[in-house]
């Protein structure tokens, strides 16, 4: 019986630990810390929990909950997962926590106000991915707005007002646009099915009747919206601001989860609803991501601060995602669900690093840097594996999503050129030149600041928070297939949504 509402209890710990947070005195930050670590602990052993009842060979949606909400329009509160977003799930509730343990000591006002927001933000990513129905996935992606400007907003840097909002104008533009082509297809459903239905497994079914023409702007409507997210190049000048005066937790949050819900919207909504669309404009999406591969790493290159360059590569590794996505191979799509995974994992664990350098230094100016890997070698050491990770050595997770993410892109029958696997290719090499020549600058040669040499190493809570992240980052490199045989089936189904002209949708 529990395991019918197990995503509902998933949704309502974060969303009722932020309102009992509320009632805590404010001047009880350590409790209000101990508090919020509590539940968001307690909502990754949920999402273990789902894990553990997940039948990946059957695939599908499982553990769906649906009742109805607004029974005029057919809108239900409809929850469910498959592999794609549980996978998506486990590393919102996994990354949630260290990054509230990240801030221990560098959230030092309004801990309170800081940590409810924390929740919420949980609560907003979490409901985003197990939404089946696209009214209830709309508010969620809304929702998940408001507490994301006011972390960047108040616990930001200099520039956090004009960085917040930046970064609310640019998706809330998109988003509206999504709403109206939500409305659009509701409608065109209610002349198939008979009634207004906002359902996506029952949209799905009638996805091979919308008209062409119908499709492509519906498409762009909601790739649109998905890909200020992502963000595709050129859309993406709103994300250096936004991660540059995020505090570090909003960073590794936004690094790590939030850019995903571009990608995951992008392979749940775009390529099932609108298949024909979709194959009419992967080549031009396809292109935009290799741009961004390239582009986003010749930026880093130059960079002089780490947080930016750290915030550029992620646009140059979110457009492989994007790439694997639109290759529409199984190589590729398994790739670009892995990789996610990933890029939470190396840039988070990054993100975090730079934010252990900055709490004892306050700058991230690689020339305030040089000669610190013998002052600190632990440190030193945890920076290396988290760049190598990044860069996609073999034997850690990068090179597992890039691999596939190649290999699909390489057999593509959609692009049809070995071009597209060509460029991006180069991303790879791009990849380690900057990360390599920041790790070089930063790390070895004569100490130019005295100021470093009073540097600490890293303290025991730093050190188990990166632990636990490398432990995943090995594990994928190692040994994928624990997490891609989860993804597979639901993969699978998409393509098969794609290129079969008259499915008849999925149960």
């Amino acid at each position: 019986m529990i395991n019918n509402y197990l995503i509902t209890f998933l949704l309502a710990v974060p969303l009722v630990g932020a309102l009992l947070l509320l009632l805590i005195k404010k001047d009880k930050d350590n409790l209000v810390r101990y508090f919020g670590l509590f539940v968001s602990t307690l909502t990754f052993i949920i999402s273990i929990i789902i894990y553990a009842g997940y039948d990946s060979a059957k695939g599908g949606f499982q553990l769906v909950e649906k009742q109805m909400w607004i029974s005029n329009l057919h809108i239900s509160y409809n929850v469910g997962i498959d592999g794609i977003s549980l996978l998506l799930v486990l590393l919102t509730t996994f990354l949630t926590p260290l990054t509230l343990l990240s801030s221990w000591k560098s959230i030092n006002k309004k801990v309170k106000e800081f940590t409810f927001f924390m929740l919420l933000l949980e609560l907003g990513m979490l409901g985003v991915f197990v939404s089946l129905d696209l009214f209830l996935f709309y508010i969620f992606w809304e929702a998940m707005l408001i507490p994301m400007y006011f972390i960047i907003g108040i616990w930001g840097g200099p520039r956090r007002i004009y960085a917040s909002i930046k970064f609310f104008l640019f998706t809330m533009f998109g988003s509206l646009l999504m709403l109206v082509a939500i409305v659009w297809l509701a409608v065109y459903a209610s002349g198939i099915l008979g009634h207004f239905t906002t359902n996506l497994v029952e949209l799905y079914s009638i996805a091979p009747t919308i008209p062409y023409g119908i499709q492509l702007w519906m498409f762009l409507a909601f790739a649109l919206s998905f890909a200020i997210k992502v963000p595709i190049f050129p859309l993406h000048t709103w994300l250096p601001d936004a991660h540059v005066e995020a505090p570090t937790a909003g960073s590794v949050i936004l690094a790590g989860v939030l850019l995903k819900m571009g990608t995951y919207g992008l392979l749940r909504f775009c390529l099932p609803l609108f298949p024909q669309a979709a194959i009419h404009f992967a080549p031009y999406i396809s292109i935009l991501a290799i741009i961004g591969i390239i582009y986003g790493a010749l930026v880093a290159m130059v960079q002089k601060d780490m947080k930016k360059l750290v915030a550029y590569s992620s646009v140059a590794h979110l457009g492989f995602v994007v790439l694997g996505i639109f290759a529409m191979t199984q190589e590729s799509v398994q790739g670009a669900v892995i990789q996610m995974v990933n890029h939470g994992l190396s840039t988070g664990a990054l993100f975090l690093l730079v934010g252990v350098l900055y709490d004892r230094m306050h700058t991230r100016l690689i020339s305030d840097y040089g000669g610190i890997a013998k002052i600190v070698p632990v440190f030193a050491t945890f920076f290396m594996i988290a760049s190598l990770s990044s860069i996609g050595l073999p034997g850690l997770n990068g090179f597992v999503g890039e691999f596939l993410i190649l290999l699909g892109t390489f057999k593509s029958p959609v692009l049809d050129s070995w071009w597209f696997a060509g460029f991006a290719t180069s991303g790879v090499i791009f990849a380690a030149v900057y990360l390599l020549w920041l790790y070089q600058r930063v790390f070895f040669g004569e100490v130019k600041n005295p100021k470093v040499n009073e540097l600490k190493d890293m303290n025991k809570r730093e050190i188990f928070i990166l632990s636990a992240i490398f432990v995943f980052i090995i594990w994928i490199g190692i040994y994928p297939s624990t997490f891609l045989k989860v993804s597979e089936t639901s993969t699978q189904k998409i393509i098969e949504q794609v290129f079969t002209p008259f499915n008849t949708g999925v149960k």
